[in-house]
């Protein structure tokens, strides 16, 4: 059994971590994957996964459906993320970080070649299938990367160099520089151990939150000035035109939808955008953000896709106007049904405290 580290915290349970450990120490080759259109979670918890497991002494492959922005080549080991089609048929074990659900794996699971292989999964989104053999899934963590640094603790794998670069990217990206209301004292916590590390705050938020090219200004501005705001709801769409027009790369309209919700008279916000996908097709990925005390998990889930209450989303077919027109009203129904009046709100404050998990 992995010895428990001495500043043992609540988010890894005995169990998991016995079995997490049992399954890593008994494999050699293990694929590590994360899910399509990688954000900075992604991307810093599977090269985190990477350090932690070449700690161990272990052989990890990183893959990835989608290349990863190069926003993101700072983290080191980030030249060594393959691709779907670098992928073999043959490993110990497959571990799988922040995906809900099998298929945002895309094309790097190949169920037919990968099916018999033990499959660990690593996440923190509410909405997820549970499709493991061993299935760690901590809502309460702000993101995958907050999670890593329980396990390597337990691993009693330093919180140091390359790892803590990692690390910190998830955690700063996923909680946009520690102001998402998910963000709490175990989030800041492992910050410090990060920082502590030699991770540096400051370095990682400039290449990352407050880093845009003048290109992806431009979509902005052009999706801004169609932006819409009805009923406490505001969203705005990126065409496929309008990003060619720009010169815009992929992921240079991401952002956006946290951008919206900064508007005073909105409490929910979304981004539609065409995008063309693996087959050639082109679908409009959908991204949610909400303000605490509401949720936009449950309408991403119906949509089929998934996430947490503040930061959510979902994959459609378009025509854009449409699946703009059809979700935004979709949202628009989710926050009347969870708007409280202010005195009620108020007094849930005084009861409950100030936490805005959702």
């Amino acid at each position: 059994m992995i010895q428990s580290h001495k500043r043992r915290v609540r988010h890894l349970p005995a169990d998991i971590e016995q079995a997490i450990g049992s399954a890593i120490a008994q494999a050699q080759s293990i694929l590590c994957v994360s899910h399509v259109a990688p954000d900075g979670d992604a991307i810093g918890s599977l090269l985190g996964m990477g350090w932690i497991l070449r700690s161990l002494g272990k052989n990890p492959i990183l893959a990835l459906a989608d290349a990863p922005s190069t926003d993101f080549d700072y983290i080191p080991g980030f030249a060594g993320i393959v691709g779907a089609s670098s992928v073999g048929d043959d490993y110990d074990l497959i571990i799988c970080l922040d995906a809900s659900s099998p298929d945002r794996m895309g094309a790097v699971y190949r169920p037919a070649a990968h099916d018999r292989i033990p499959l660990l999964v690593i996440d923190h989104h509410i909405t997820n299938t549970q499709f493991g053999a061993i299935n760690w899934v901590a809502p309460d963590c702000a993101a995958v990367c907050q999670m890593l640094v329980y396990l390597a603790e337990a691993l009693n794998v330093p919180l140091s160099g390359n790892l803590a670069v990692a690390l910190l990217t998830g955690l700063i990206t996923d909680t946009l520089g520690f102001r998402t209301s998910n963000t709490d004292a175990h989030v800041l916590q492992a910050a410090i151990r990060l920082t502590e590390g030699g991770a540096r705050i400051q370095e990682i938020v400039a290449r990352t939150l407050q880093s845009r090219t003048y290109a992806g200004l431009r979509l902005w501005g052009a999706s801004l000035n169609g932006a819409m705001l009805e009923n406490r709801v505001i969203w705005a769409k990126i065409s496929l035109v309008q990003r060619a027009q720009a010169g815009a790369r992929n992921e240079d309209g991401d952002g956006l939808a946290g951008l919206l919700l900064s508007a005073k008279e909105a409490d929910i916000s979304a981004t539609f955008t065409e995008r063309i996908n693996r087959a050639g097709e082109v679908v409009v990925e959908c991204s949610f953000r909400a303000k605490p005390d509401f949720d936009v998990s449950q309408v991403a889930l119906a949509y089929g896709g998934g996430g947490h209450p503040p930061a959510a989303g979902c994959t459609l077919n378009g025509p854009l106007d449409k699946v703009a027109a059809d979700v935004a009203a979709a949202l628009q129904d989710a926050r009347q049904t969870q708007a409280q009046p202010i005195g009620q709100k108020f007094s849930s404050t005084l009861t409950a405290g100030n936490s805005t998990h959702g």
